[in-house]
């Protein structure tokens, strides 16, 4: 499925091809939020979680405007035990510098919309560091609601290995 969001922007799915971008957009979203230092995928892991299988990790959409990538969305399933239906889980959406404010966030963000309307999804759901005010301001104005009831917990690395090793005392 390919899209003309505006007369400047063509969104389309994301290809094997496009691996390269998709980590040079990873690393300058990580910069931006001063994260960095956490980088640690490579185009092969990349190439491997996203097109390697049957199974793909996740989907991810590269924004263009006069064939040059300017933006790029990754997104994956996940479910509401709730709602009993699936929902679309947005982990990054990154529009470079020099177009922000065209419209192109909210494009790619209409554009997820859609495929989760498409494919009978409950809910379109995302974070966003609390300091970044500006994105803040911008998904209010498109009628995001914050889940301030809710707090993200994550474990990572040895935590993650540690709890994975924990064996049933029944």
């Amino acid at each position: 499925m390919e899209k003309s969001a505006s007369s400047e922007l063509r969104i389309r799915k994301a290809a094997k091809a496009d691996v390269h971008t998709i980590l040079k957009f990873i690393r300058e979203l990580a910069e931006f939020e001063k994260l960095s230092h956490e980088v640690v995928v490579t185009e092969k892991i990349l190439e491997n979680s996203l097109f390697g299988s049957e199974f793909n990790s996740a989907e991810v959409l590269i924004g263009e405007t006069f064939h040059e990538p300017v933006c790029f969305a990754l997104f994956f399933h996940n479910y509401s035990t709730f709602l009993g239906q699936p929902g679309i889980y947005l982990e990054d959406l990154y529009v470079t510098p020099t177009h922000r404010s065209k419209g192109f966030g909210a494009a790619m963000l209409s554009y997820i919309a859609q495929l989760a309307v498409e494919r009978n999804c409950g809910r379109f759901e995302w974070s966003v560091l609390d300091w970044n005010e500006d994105a803040i301001r911008f998904y209010k104005q498109l009628g995001a609601k914050p889940m301030s009831d809710w707090t993200t917990f994550r474990l990572t690395g040895d935590e993650l290995f540690k709890l994975a090793n924990l064996k049933s005392s029944s």
